[in-house]
């Protein structure tokens, strides 16, 4: 997966394509990521009373598949890809531009 934590990506298709936002976490084994304030749903919390906690209804982000995002480079969505360095590291490169991510 070319999507890491803490990489600025924008929505390219489903309901809230065009939003951009921070990837807050990253589920490989899913093929999905979790972008601060995209795909936004609410989640009702039962009532405990022997603890006393209040039910209530919590607005969080869910998780949103790789392939509807992509990473933000100047204001427009790039694809990423690979090269290695003069001593054998993996760095991404923007597609776009050729520059590291």
């Amino acid at each position: 997966m070319k999507i890491k934590k803490d990489d600025e990506v924008i929505v390219i298709a489903g309901k809230d394509k065009g939003a951009t936002g921070k990837v807050i976490k990253a589920l490989p084994r899913e093929q999905r990521v979790v972008v601060e304030g995209v795909n936004l749903i609410k989640k009702h919390k039962r009532a405990n009373p022997a603890s006393g906690q209040q039910g209530e209804v919590v607005t969080k982000e869910a998780p949103i598949h790789v392939s509807n995002v992509a990473i933000v480079e100047d204001g427009k969505p790039t694809r990423v890809g690979y090269r290695f360095d003069e001593d054998g590291t993996k760095v991404r490169i923007s597609r776009r531009t050729g520059k590291d991510i």
